[in-house]
């Protein structure tokens, strides 16, 4: 065989599709766009997920949750990953060295997924609560260990008591004003509320009936004694 002998495998390499080059072609004239229209035309291509201007399926669909961008970066190790492991000490460095978790991650988590049945030292990465009681049920030991730090209690709130009247009773009189509002200094002339100014208005106007009535039926004898 001879450089000049090699060729592609057939089918591998199909030759460009030549359109507008006549009828016996098969893709003369219209070229495969067919007559008319926004695709026939050149420069007549809208964006990806248009829909004629409708609401597009993308936009439709409701959203939820979120891409952490730190889900590359930590990565997920199974009790059987670190039962094939030859190493004693599980640590990030032995982890990437093994191929179990990628070069670029920056932690890792130790899951309860398989059976670890050999005694290890988990050291500087994260242990979820059941891979915790796997290792140590199978012998191994947990060394500094990398966990979400816990928040700072709340310091309780104090509730104070309302004051007692007495004691209400006593500043006042020390300010010089009545204890309460309701008892001590009598209203004024103007203080009056809404209804007891009602009432002596329509007192007001009783009386004035009264002596209007009065006054019509002393003129009506009058005159009839005339």
């Amino acid at each position: 065989m001879h450089l000049n002998d090699i060729k592609p495998a057939p089918g591998s390499r199909r030759a460009r599709r030549r359109v507008g080059r006549g009828i016996g072609s098969g893709f003369g004239k219209t070229a495969g766009r067919g007559h008319k229209g926004q695709k026939a035309r050149s420069g007549g291509f809208h964006k990806l997920g248009f829909e004629g201007g409708q609401m597009p399926l993308q936009r439709r669909l409701p959203k939820r949750g979120f891409s952490s961008p730190l889900a590359r970066a930590t990565a997920e190790i199974r009790l059987s990953d670190v039962e094939k492991m030859k190493a004693e000490t599980i640590d990030l460095a032995a982890l990437k060295e093994a191929g179990v978790v990628p070069k670029e991650a920056s932690g890792a988590k130790l899951i309860l997924s398989g059976k670890l049945t050999r005694k290890v030292t988990v050291k500087g990465i994260g242990v979820s609560k059941g891979a915790r009681a796997a290792v140590q049920a199978a012998g191994g030991s947990l060394v500094d260990l990398r966990e979400k730090p816990k928040a700072p209690p709340k310091p309780p709130v104090e509730v104070k008591a309302p004051p007692p009247k007495e004691e209400k009773k006593a500043k006042a009189k020390a300010k010089g004003e009545p204890a309460d509002k309701g008892e001590g200094a009598p209203k004024a002339k103007g203080a009056q509320s809404g209804p007891e100014r009602g009432a002596e208005r329509g007192g007001e106007k009783a009386d004035k009936g009264k002596d209007a009535g009065k006054s019509k039926g002393a003129d009506k004898s009058k005159g009839k004694k005339e």
